[in-house]
C-alpha cells in the first residue's frame, strides 16, 4: 500500500486522491485539479466574461465612480446604524421594522436578490424599502 506524499496516510495504488488530505495523486489528477480550480476561479471572479464588472453584474469598489462608492458607503453606515439602534430597542415591537429596513439597504442585499429576481435592485428600490420600513418602525415606537 503507498502513502501521500502530503500527509503520510495509507492510500490504494489505484487511488486519485488522498482521502485524508484530497491531494492529487497523479499527474492526471493534478491536471484535473488545477482546471476545475481555473474554472472555479472564472465563475466567482468573472474572469473571462467581457465585461469588466464581473459575471453578476457588480463592480469591484476600484472599478466604480466616486458616486457610486460613496452612495456604498453611505449605505452601509445608514443601514448598520439602523441595525444597531434597533437592536438595542429589541422588546419594542417597532425595533424589528427598523432592523429590515437596516438591512434592506446593505449593498450585499441587492446581490443576493439579483439572482431570484433576475436582476439586482435599484438603488432606489432600496431607499424606498428602507423608507418604507423606517416610518413603520419609528410610527410603532412612538405610538405604541
Amino acid at each position: 500500500m503507498a502513502s501521500c506524499p502530503r500527509c503520510e496516510a495509507s492510500i490504494d495504488e489505484e487511488a486519485r486522491y488522498c482521502a485524508q488530505c484530497g491531494a492529487p495523486q497523479t499527474e492526471d489528477a493534478a491536471e484535473e485539479l488545477d482546471e476545475y480550480v481555473q474554472r472555479q476561479a472564472e465563475q466567482v471572479g468573472g474572469g473571462g466574461g467581457g465585461d469588466a464588472s464581473g459575471s453578476s453584474g457588480f463592480a469591484d469598489m476600484a472599478d466604480l465612480s466616486d458616486r457610486e462608492q460613496l452612495w456604498r458607503r453611505g449605505c452601509y453606515v445608514v443601514g448598520y446604524g439602523t441595525v444597531v439602534v434597533a437592536l438595542t430597542l429589541v422588546p419594542a415591537i417597532g425595533s424589528f421594522p427598523l432592523i429590515l429596513a437596516g438591512i434592506a439597504i446593505l449593498p450585499p442585499i441587492r446581490r443576493l436578490t439579483a439572482e431570484p429576481l433576475g436582476s439586482p435592485l435599484k438603488r432606489e428600490v432600496m431607499a424606498g424599502l428602507y423608507a418604507i420600513f423606517a416610518v413603520v418602525g419609528a410610527a410603532l415606537l412612538f405610538l405604541l
